[in-house]
């Protein structure tokens, strides 16, 4: 009883795991990868874009559908987006308290621009979430936009798109944070196996080349529908009444 006690006062009530510098990397590194899995997810239903609105509007009534378990998936989601920030927040003033001054000028040199610039593009991703869910989840931003239905009764999904894509300052900051995103997984996903034990100065380029592989593949699938809209590129159904398609 005594060493429980004693350890338990050393650890002032923290979970060991968390109050570790490896408990931190770890809560990063899981949080970072269920992260990854949800924006592959969320790419692969946003090119159901590409198969007229039949498609989206099909796949958005399908979430809808989920009902509150929509929302358990929103507030998990929202939790582990907090938690991935808090603790990277942590490590990186960790990391400043233990790295010497005279270093950082070296460290700059020796790092890429993707590791670079891991803060700015984390922050601009906080940010497009925070709009993407304001305008295209909520409508807040084009509340005319819940009225609108397909002949199926169904929220029409595809023309809201194309109304918000339709605007070049909307869609260059949507493809501008995509963009920063890209940069942000080209590093952070070779940087996940390097945390939890799975690299080594061998695999390491390849971990960094398939990183960027998947972060620009991600990019290319979000920009796309932007861009397509801006184009004059989009898909559409003549059997949907579409006024901003015909």
């Amino acid at each position: 009883m005594s060493h429980v006690a004693s350890f338990s006062k050393s650890q002032g009530g923290r979970c060991p795991a968390l109050s570790s510098s490896i408990g931190r990397k770890w809560t990063v590194a899981v949080s970072g990868v269920l992260l990854v899995l949800f924006v592959i997810g969320h790419m692969l239903g946003n090119l159901t874009f590409y198969g007229g609105p039949d498609w989206i509007n099909a796949y958005a009534e399908h979430l809808q559908g989920l009902g509150i378990f929509l929302w358990v998936i929103r507030l998990g989601l929202l939790a582990i987006v907090a938690t991935h920030i808090t603790f990277t927040i942590l490590l990186w003033h960790e990391n400043m308290r233990a790295k010497p001054a005279k270093y950082a000028v070296q460290a700059k040199l020796e790092t890429s621009i993707y590791a670079r610039s891991m803060r700015l593009s984390g922050l601009t991703v906080l940010a497009f979430i925070i709009f993407h869910i304001v305008d295209l989840t909520w409508q807040g931003l084009h509340p005319e936009t819940r009225g609108w239905v397909d002949p199926q009764g169904r929220h029409d999904v595809y023309r809201m798109m194309v109304a918000v894509f339709s605007s070049p300052l909307v869609s260059g900051f949507y493809i501008l944070a995509v963009g920063l995103l890209a940069m942000h997984l080209s590093h952070g996903i070779a940087s996940l196996f390097q945390t939890l034990g799975l690299t080594s100065l061998t695999m390491r380029p390849r971990y960094e080349f398939a990183a960027r592989v998947i972060g620009w593949v991600l990019f290319a699938g979000f920009a796309s529908i932007p861009l397509s809209v801006l184009l004059g590129l989009k898909v559409c159904q003549a059997a949907t009444a579409c006024p901003l398609c015909h």
